[in-house]
């Protein structure tokens, strides 16, 4: 009775092993996928920053109006809507 004590104790350990490994390897997947997507948020608030100074520059330097500034603006956040893809994907 004891050997089969110890065969069961041994499949109990083995098992919390594996079940550990498998909650760790998913713990690390998850955290990386964490980091991918602030750093897309990050990016893309940064282009949003970018956009804005772009559009102001614009409006102060050419002396344009604001129509003629807002694409500018959209390329600029579509470049960083860009970047956030390339980070994540």
């Amino acid at each position: 009775m004891s050997a089969s004590r110890n065969g069961s104790w041994g499949r109990a350990v083995g098992l919390l092993a594996a079940t550990a490994f498998f909650a760790l390897s998913g713990a690390a997947l998850a955290t990386e996928q964490s980091k991918q997507r602030q750093q897309g948020r990050d990016a893309n608030q940064e282009a949003k920053k970018d956009a804005r100074s772009t559009k102001v520059d614009c409006r102060q330097e050419n002396q344009k109006s604001n129509p003629e500034c807002r694409q500018d603006k959209r390329e600029t956040k579509q470049d960083g809507r860009q970047e956030k893809r390339d980070i994540k994907y």
